[in-house]
């Protein structure tokens, strides 16, 4: 892929500023939902969602930091750590220890969880990553990565028809929805060079401003069908708020934390923390073959994991959120052909200065579902179509390799988990256990003239 800005290339003041907005929009809703759903999970508000965008914000710092600006990823909040968050709370309330403790035990499980990419980090650096490449060649690789996004298609097409308000219009919504997606991807292909680096933030303003039009009309005409997004976000919501940070929640509840609740977190946490290792590689194969640097060798897969790891527990102490690299991140890169690490840096920036400035975190919040699931069109199939253009160097005409890439989509496109008591391996992992497995089980496979 030809970039306009390489990894390295410094844009403009204003430009970076379009840039580091478009990717905090693309990471977002991802970002915020993570803490929504461990909230409805346990009917109480024990995560907020400015606290876990500071998190993000705070962790993909360190991520550039470890890996020398040398990756143009963002970290978000990992879905993958849905069902250990919950299991810090409330196996914490299961021996009797208060929510404080809860708290803590999210820090401490992030610990663990990122002690294990640590570990791998060091085993990297010392034994290098060609066995990566041995047990995980394109053929596994390549259909893992469009798993990836084929496995979150489901959430943009129920995003595109779903209103932020109850009543609302599916029809409403659909027309939001598809003119954010058509608007995006008009600016994307026939804008110019300015408005090719900024299609997402282009189309969830008209997505947006269409949202606010069906509002008044269905406001002025009485009709709730037409209502399709909610501004309660902006009531009372102040000008300055500093956010409910996962420390500061957990004041006094440290030294409740016994070894029996020690025990429960490292088994919610560290089985996870290897699961999400895979996604770790499948992001950054997917990302080096956009920006065409092999991201395992410079900055180098030990920077990466120590990145990710050590991002991951900073944004767990602050948003009680692990962190993880994102593929929506990644996708606005191909996108907009921009992988300046700049332009990271500027969204981490406003990440954290988002999360500060209440109306800022209201606008975050009242984007309607309609309008980012026309926004998830676009971003889950390019992660998608990154996937399986790394399968047309391969040849399918081997078995073994048709097998291994077959057995790989399927597990991703039916959503395949397993769960083993607390701990759940999610449908990316899922598919590249497969696709190892099956690899290995036929890596005997002769080539017709080699058996000849």
């Amino acid at each position: 892929m030809k970039l306009i800005y390489s990894i390295k290339d410094k844009p403009k003041f204003g430009q970076v500023v379009l840039f580091a907005l478009q990717q905090l929009l693309a990471i977002m809703a991802a970002t915020i939902a993570v803490p929504a759903s461990v909230n409805q999970a346990l009917q109480s508000p024990v995560l907020s969602a400015s606290a876990a965008l500071f998190g993000a914000g705070c962790g993909s710092i360190i991520y550039l930091l470890c890996t020398r600006s040398s990756s143009p990823v963002f970290l978000g909040s990992s879905f993958a750590f849905i069902g250990s968050i919950i299991s810090a709370f409330s196996g914490a309330a299961a021996i009797g220890l208060s929510v404080e403790a809860g708290y803590w035990g999210i820090i401490i499980g992030a610990l663990m969880a990122g002690l294990v990419y640590v570990i791998i980090a060091i085993v990297v650096k010392f034994c290098g990553v060609k066995w990566i490449d041995k047990l995980m060649p394109p053929v596994i690789i390549g259909p893992v990565v469009a798993t990836i996004g084929l496995s979150l298609s489901g959430n943009a097409v129920g995003g595109l028809t779903s209103s932020s308000v109850a009543g609302g219009s599916i029809y409403v919504c659909l027309i939001c929805g598809l003119i954010t997606l058509a608007v995006t991807m008009l600016s994307a292909t026939y804008g110019k060079r300015s408005l090719k680096l900024i299609p997402f933030i282009i189309g969830i303003l008209a997505g947006y401003i269409a949202a606010t039009i069906f509002y008044l009309i269905g406001k002025a005409t009485n009709n709730p069908a037409l209502i399709v997004i909610n501004y309660s976000a902006f009531d009372g919501c102040g000008v300055f708020k500093l956010p409910d940070f996962a420390f500061a929640l957990g004041k006094g509840g440290l030294a409740q934390i016994n070894g029996t609740y020690i025990l429960t977190i490292f088994a919610a946490y560290v089985p996870v923390g290897f699961v999400v290792f895979a996604e770790h590689l499948a992001d950054h194969k997917n990302l080096s073959s956009i920006v065409g640097v092999d991201l395992l060798e410079e900055p180098g897969l030990t920077r990466t994991l120590l990145g990710d790891g050590i991002g991951s527990i900073v944004g767990t102490f602050f948003g009680g959120c692990p962190n993880t690299t994102y593929g929506e991140s990644i996708a606005t890169v191909a996108i907009t052909r921009n992988a300046s690490t700049v332009s990271i840096w500027g969204a981490a920036v406003a990440c954290i200065v988002f999360s500060l400035i209440s109306p800022l975190v209201a606008f975050l919040e009242t984007i309607p579902d309609c309008v980012m699931g026309g926004v998830c069109f676009a971003l889950y199939g390019f992660i998608a179509v990154s996937g399986l253009k790394m399968l047309q160097k391969v040849d399918l005409n081997k078995n073994r390799n048709l097998f291994v890439a077959s057995i790989i989509l399927v597990a991703g496109v039916g959503n395949m988990m397993i769960s083993f008591g607390n701990v759940t391996i999610r449908t990316t992992a899922c598919a590249l256990i497969l696709g190892i497995l099956a690899n290995v089980m036929l890596s005997k496979e002769k080539d017709e003239e080699e058996a000849k």
